[in-house]
């Protein structure tokens, strides 16, 4: 949860999914809330918030979240993922408790089994209990979830298996020893059970998790053209565990990938660096293999990377709560497709916020000067995530060689170039002639969208976007964004 929702939070008070503590003293109390959130619709907790809102903030946050951490996460069952983080607000200290919707229905605190009720956390009744016991016996069982015919000693990669041990012990739940085995280790985290790995399990640490499941090998292609080509500048097929498989994901991303080189008054030596963001590839893969569909035989992960765009796809849907794009680029409440797997990628610290992978993506790729990125869900078709390359110089070629560093210069971001051009109400022909833009397509996708969508231009209507009358003009927001880059507002 990002400051100004945590401070929108504070402003309406405790409600069915906020809950405020002043101090992180009484754990057992704050593990019942957790637990609520867990068997209802997911929450936050803020710590070191009175329940008016003040905020009075937490002494040794950094010491006491890691024995908040330890203790309820040792307290719950079954394991959920639940992430723990320390923000600031107000120059003060809080720690933020984030409870994504729980997918184990029904989940205890010290063997109670606790619900939201209103601003109330409440015990479960023995029917209400009864009910969700029966539920859960009625639903089918998650894919990730089921036995696989592998044995959690034998097919594992150890390497993965310690590291996973490693982070488990520095988060101090649940508590482990280096005399652990595999099997104690995964079942710990609902990889394994009864000596076998689980579905999960296989593609987090298997050592060869595409001989089972041939979906989970992710391929990945560079292309010569940004229209549909045969040619590829290269390709590869990645497999094996999870962690391994993004990280070669990721290099291949960015050795495909235009570089741009910067000089700056401290440094005289010439730095290049990814036209992407790192940081924003990696999120962007991690969400791909984290929210995937794995039950489909022919679903998987694709990653293209064209000359002027990325594209990460993956088999699946958006949740129905993510309505927009919108909604993805301001962040959100996590909803997990795959909780143990993502519990996995987070234990490893590749999932650090609670819905905050895409609010990182577009937040990345604004402070890098390049257009928002762009997410397309199409019901059986899967989730595809677009990011776009600024405008650069003709110069600019990939980094396929690594001896050879091209010198470019990225342009001024799109949406700064629409909202300069802009002279009073424009059409979008107009807009064009002045943008020196050709293409409709091009302007509509590359300049016009991603200014609508950062709110910096508006449409004179609203009511009917493709009306011949329709007309564009700037926001306050692109009034002030104007004149800040230097414009005449």
């Amino acid at each position: 949860m990002t400051p100004d929702k945590l401070l929108e939070a504070l402003q309406f008070g405790e409600g069915n999914s906020v809950e405020f503590k002043s101090s992180a003293k009484n754990v057992d109390a704050i593990g019942a809330v957790v637990c609520s959130f867990l068997n209802t619709a997911g929450g936050v907790i803020v710590i070191g918030a009175r329940d008016d809102g003040v905020v009075e903030g937490v002494t040794d946050a950094a010491i006491q979240i890691k024995r908040l951490e330890s203790t309820i996460m040792q307290g719950l069952s079954p394991k959920p993922l639940v992430w723990f983080g320390v923000q600031a607000l107000n120059k003060k200290e809080v720690i933020v408790i984030e409870i994504p919707v729980g997918s184990d229905m029904p989940f205890a605190f010290r063997n109670v089994v606790y619900l939201r009720n209103g601003e109330r956390t409440i015990k479960a009744s023995i029917e209400v209990l009864t009910d969700m016991i029966r539920r859960r016996s009625t639903e089918p069982e998650r894919w990730e979830r089921r036995l696989s015919v592998l044995a959690s000693d034998a097919d594992v990669d150890l390497d993965e298996v310690i590291r996973l041990r490693d982070a488990i012990q520095q988060r101090g739940a649940p508590v482990l020893t280096p005399a652990d085995g595999p099997d104690a280790i995964l079942n710990a985290i609902s990889m394994a059970k009864y000596g076998r790995l689980t579905q999960g399990g296989v593609v987090m640490v298997g050592k060869d998790p595409g001989r089972t499941f041939p979906q989970v090998r992710v391929r990945a292609i560079a292309v010569t053209s940004d229209k549909t080509s045969d040619v590829y500048r290269d390709q590869k097929q990645f497999e094996g565990p999870l962690v391994q498989v993004v990280q070669h994901l990721t290099d291949f991303v960015v050795r495909n990938t235009p570089t741009v080189s910067t000089f700056t008054k401290k440094n005289l030596q010439r730095e290049d660096t990814c036209i992407y963001p790192v940081m924003a590839i990696r999120e962007a893969l991690v969400n791909a293999v984290a929210h995937r569909d794995y039950t489909a035989p022919s679903g998987g992960v694709t990653v293209t990377v064209y000359p002027k765009r990325l594209e990460v796809w993956n088999s699946g849907e958006l949740p129905a709560q993510i309505t927009s794009a919108a909604l993805l680029r301001r962040g959100h409440l996590s909803i997990l497709v795959n909780p143990d797997i993502a519990h996995g990628l987070y234990l490893r610290g590749l999932m650090e916020k609670a819905g905050r992978g895409t609010l990182m993506i577009a937040t990345a790729c604004k402070q890098a000067g390049l257009p928002l990125p762009e997410w397309r869900s199409e019901p059986n078709k899967g989730v595809t995530l677009t990011l776009r390359n600024p405008e650069v110089t003709p110069q600019v070629t990939p980094q396929v060689t690594p001896q050879v560093t091209p010198q470019v210069t990225p342009d001024v971001a799109p949406e700064v170039r629409v909202i300069l051009a802009m002279d009073g109400e424009m059409r979008g022909r107009d807009l064009m002639a002045a943008l020196g833009i050709k293409d409709r397509e091009d302007f509509r996708k590359r300049y016009l969208a991603p200014a609508l969508s950062a709110g910096l231009v508006e449409m004179t209507l609203p009511d009917a976007p493709k009306s011949s009358q329709q007309r564009y003009r700037l926001t306050d927001a692109g009034r002030k964004a104007k004149k800040k880059a230097g414009a005449r507002p």
